[in-house]
């Protein structure tokens, strides 16, 4: 079994519990974080018609909850939403939440979607799950309109400057795999989260990364004590 089949298997195991888990591991922030990157997106892409939003490993749905809900409180007409993931598991669950929407099983490197047909892409706490990280930039800037963008929220690895790094550092290490393990009962899921972040990209080497696909960050930041980074790239 490859290291993507591997990761694909894992999130089915934990797809019932992972909703629960992700909320008790974020103490609920990641709520805050998602609704940040769906405003700022919406004001920098500026139109009140949106075509098509595509959320690339969107589990269980969550995302999409938040790119309707936004939209809704925003006044946007965003006439189609669709999620993609590789995870059949995961999904399922997103169907019930869900059952409008469509769900399209695929990796982020091989989207079934018409090039220039989408006005954003967003993926949240994915991108260090997809092994081939420069081919699912590629494919996304062959997916979006021209000037759409891509919307990337993920937990970066930034140098230990401060003694907050240094907690935040423990919670990820230690106390998120034994409290994310006692809900999932898969305690190596969640030990795998830390270190795909701790083997995963530094800020800096996204945004390269993004260039070399044809897509410009406009917008970079960092949540949350630098736990959480967003990204906004729009299609050059």
């Amino acid at each position: 079994m490859g290291k993507q089949e591997k990761i694909v298997s894992m999130f089915n195991d934990i797809a019932g519990t992972y909703d629960v888990a992700n909320r008790v591991l974020s103490m609920g922030i990641d709520k805050s974080w998602r609704n940040k990157a769906c405003n700022l997106a919406f004001n920098f892409y500026g139109k009140k018609d949106i075509g098509k939003i595509v959320d690339v490993a969107c589990g269980t749905g969550d995302m999409i909850l938040f790119w309707k809900k936004v939209a809704n409180e925003n006044k946007i007409n965003l006439q189609n939403i669709v999620g993609v993931d590789p995870s059949v598991g995961m999904m399922e669950v997103g169907k019930k939440k869900l059952p409008e929407v469509e769900f399209i099983e695929a990796g982020a490197a091989d989207m079934p979607l018409e090039s220039d047909s989408t006005d954003i892409i967003s993926i949240s706490y994915g991108i260090r799950n997809v092994v081939q990280r420069q081919e699912a930039f590629d494919e996304f800037a062959r997916v979006l309109k021209k000037d759409g963008l891509v919307v990337i929220s993920e937990f970066t690895k930034n140098k230990k400057e401060k003694l907050l790094d240094h907690v935040t550092d423990f919670y990820m290490n230690k106390v998120l795999p034994v409290l994310g393990g006692m809900i999932s009962k898969n305690k190596e899921a969640y030990t795998y989260l830390p270190n795909s972040i701790d083997e995963f990209l530094t800020t800096e080497n996204l945004c390269k990364e993004l260039k070399l696909a044809g897509l410009e960050p406009i917008h970079v930041k960092a949540f949350s004590m630098n736990i959480s980074t967003l990204i906004i790239a729009r299609k050059l």
